[in-house]
């Protein structure tokens, strides 16, 4: 026989273990790569996660400052104009009897800027027979009494925008004397 009629030779097995051990070791090898890609991309996405969240809270903050100081400059625009509205109120109340016709423009003027001034947020202040409140009126009148603070009467019109004080009402503070509890000689006897 010769050796072109024999059939494949048998590498032995020291051979195919040499090649199993190989294929062994690159795939641990592929594998570790794996896991280090999987970790690498994972690590990517946290970081873009947290790149996203930080990018929505500056833009979030950045839209509650940008409202604030629209807020701000309404309200000194507002505060520039307070005078010239308490200006023309004194108007219309010292026109009394005058023409009627002049009476009537300047309040609606009066009520026209009232208008424009409160779509901006302009809201009056109550202080009429309320209780005083130091936050909201600015006492410069008292009566004698025992009772709680209430305002009797208003001086000059206090105003807020958007729920914060802009000018205190300037108030006279009444103090009434409580009423007791105690029930009248009709009611004890019923």
């Amino acid at each position: 026989m010769t050796s072109q009629q024999q059939g494949p030779v048998d590498p032995g097995p020291a051979v195919t273990d040499a090649v199993d051990d190989e294929e062994t070791i690159e795939a641990e090898l592929l594998e570790a790569d794996l896991r280090d890609l999987a970790a690498e991309r994972d690590d990517a996405r946290g970081l873009a996660q947290r790149i996203q969240a930080d990018f929505e809270n500056y833009r979030k903050r950045v839209a509650r400052e940008q409202a604030a100081a629209g807020e701000r400059a309404t309200e000194r625009v507002v505060e520039a104009i307070l005078p010239a509205l308490d200006a023309f109120e004194m108007a219309v109340i010292s026109l009394g009897d005058a023409d009627e016709k002049v009476r009537k423009g300047v309040e609606l003027a009066v009520g026209e800027l009232h208008s424009a001034l409160e779509r901006q947020g302009l809201a009056r202040i109550a202080a009429v027979d309320v209780e005083f409140d130091p936050n909201q009126h600015e006492a410069v009148m008292q009566d004698d009494g025992d009772g709680e603070p209430r305002v009797g009467t208003v001086l000059r019109t206090g105003y807020s925008v958007n729920g914060r004080v802009l000018r205190p009402a300037m108030v006279k503070v009444t103090r009434s004397d409580v009423a007791t509890d105690t029930p009248s000689a009709g009611e004890a006897k019923g």
